[in-house]
């Protein structure tokens, strides 16, 4: 009994003393200490070392576009680094191209902080801003999309382009693993200063909108920030094609909003693409605008229709391929999943619109 006792003291002396190398290891070789990060020469913060880029300008409020959460999946994130950050990761690689690369433009997400570091920004990120709001109304537009409205506590208003995002801020919930941030178009009339809208699809395991769909209420305060993104209506007259589907919905009812607001002329055919009848929402809002901009058609398409469905049927880029065989001369507006985006890209260059006049906002 004696040896046997000896042994289970032996075995857990050893353990304790390797989990307390361990410990001192992470300290002596992993601890950073404290890091300077020189933002375009005219900014300097200090942080822990350790944590990566984007996780330090968040934290500071400095906030850099990110629709994945840091998972380097969507590539937004993107930095140019002028000293301390080491050679591109492979998790980088995929977003940057040879130009970039060779211009030392890296993925703030996949940068870790270990010593002092240079970076530039576009300037326009200094004035980016992060809002508290109240839910306002949470709505069913399908069986799993819903709008939600946030009144805008502070700052009090905002001012955006339509067709940009905001990035909204997910705190720590029972099935999360810490709080991330999620990045979502702004769908609500850009003349309303003091509230905005988001139409949220729900992702089964998604973080963000299962605690959008299960925990958010009306009344409950969250936090954002923006406005970020380049998507938006060229200055032209020159007429254009929208294609969407599902909450990639959310631009262009801001676009046509914008539209009514201005009094845009311009021709305009916005093709809406769902599996069935219950994937489609805001017909009554698509009729308004088409009474209110005589040059607009909104065209619904159905890929798996029922019985007493009279509408355009198929693959929306199939509706688009059967009405237009040629685009010269036309823009296109696309907004949802990358594969969606490259199919429309492909039609549409085929029809004659060159690639740099077509307009997209994929989602990561």
């Amino acid at each position: 009994m004696a040896p046997l006792i000896i042994s289970v003291f032996a075995v857990s002396f050893i353990s304790a003393v390797l989990a307390g190398g361990l410990a001192v290891s992470k300290v002596v070789f992993f601890s950073y200490g404290l890091c300077k990060i020189k933002i375009n020469d005219k900014k300097e913060l200090t942080v822990q070392g350790g944590q990566t880029l984007l996780s330090a300008l968040t934290a500071e409020k400095f906030f850099i576009p990110s629709a994945c959460g840091g998972k380097a999946t969507c590539g937004l994130c993107k930095v140019k680094v002028i000293n301390g950050a080491g050679e591109p990761l492979p998790t980088e690689e995929p977003f940057l191209s040879k130009e970039e690369i060779k211009d030392n433009i890296r993925l703030s997400c996949q940068i870790k902080i270990r010593n002092d570091i240079s970076i530039q920004i576009p300037e326009y990120l200094f004035n980016i801003k992060e809002y508290t709001a109240r839910v306002a109304d949470m709505r069913d537009l399908t069986y799993d999309i819903k709008q939600f409205r946030l009144e805008l506590i502070s700052p009090a208003e905002i001012a955006y382009t339509p067709g940009q995002y905001i990035q909204l801020y997910v705190p720590p919930y029972p099935e999360s693993e810490g709080e991330i941030y999620r990045a979502y178009s702004i769908s609500s009339d850009p003349a309303e200063k003091k509230a905005i809208e988001l139409v949220i699809r729900f992702v089964p395991g998604g973080i963000c909108t299962t605690w959008c769909f299960k925990y958010l209420r009306p009344g409950d305060e969250v936090k954002f920030n923006g406005p970020y993104g380049e998507f938006h209506l060229s200055n032209t007259d020159t007429p254009m094609i929208f294609i969407a589907g599902g909450s990639g919905m959310a631009p262009m009812k801001c676009l046509l909003h914008q539209m009514v607001n201005t009094n845009n002329q311009r021709k305009c055919v916005y093709f809406f693409g769902g599996n069935t009848e219950k994937d489609l929402f805001y017909l009554e809002l698509m009729k308004d605008f088409e009474s209110r901009l005589p040059n607009f058609k909104f065209v619904p398409v159905v890929s798996g229709p029922q019985a007493g469905w009279s509408g355009q049927t198929g693959l929306v880029t199939e509706a688009v391929t059967r009405q237009f065989n040629d685009l010269k001369g036309w823009e296109g507006y696309l907004c949802g999943s990358p594969g969606l985006i490259n199919a429309c890209i492909k039609i549409l260059t085929e029809r004659g619109i060159p690639k740099e006049y077509i307009y997209y906002d994929s989602f990561a």
